[in-house]
């Protein structure tokens, strides 16, 4: 089985492997725009940039299975929350879905990213660290690295396979 995933991230990358591991597959990884804001600011844009990106890796590989995996945040009552949503894509099928854990992000981040910041660049600056995207991400910040990004992807990544295999059976 031929599995590309929509984007070169190595937390993305990682949570794809391991969800993958029981699994006869070869595995690769395309750049893919997600065609939404770099910081998709709601549910629904952060879905459609995940579908994008499945559909999208599908597209220029030739793999039977494409994957994204988009972070972006969600606005409430309560604060401004991350989230992050995961599309499996088969062709001919409709994508799966999953959504995967939420926290609130404080507010100093928050009112950065709602004068149109994004998200990588206000955590590197926040935690005076580099490429956090691409390392344990803001849930490792916020969680004082109980998740990082890659566990995250992870949860969101069993929940796809779970879906597909159930779609699978019958």
């Amino acid at each position: 089985m031929k599995i590309i995933i929509g984007s070169k991230n190595p937390a993305k990358i990682s949570a794809v492997q391991a969800a993958f591991s029981d699994y006869e597959a070869d595995i690769m990884s395309e750049d893919v725009l997600s065609g939404v804001n770099d910081q998709p600011f709601s549910d629904e844009e952060t879905i459609k940039g995940a579908i994008n990106r499945a559909y999208g890796a599908l597209e220029i590989s030739g793999g039977q299975i494409g994957i994204g995996l988009e972070g972006g945040v969600q606005k409430t009552e309560y604060g401004l929350f991350l989230c992050n949503w995961g599309a499996l894509a088969e062709k001919g099928q409709p994508p799966i879905i999953a959504g995967g854990a939420r926290i609130p992000l404080p507010d100093a981040v928050a009112e950065r990213l709602s004068a149109g910041e994004e998200l990588g660049p206000v955590m590197d600056d926040y935690a005076k660290k580099e490429n956090i995207r691409k390392n344990e991400g803001a849930v490792g910040i916020f969680t004082n690295g109980q998740i990082d990004r890659s566990a995250m992807f992870s949860h969101v990544m069993k929940l796809l396979i779970g879906q597909y295999e159930y779609r699978k059976r019958g």
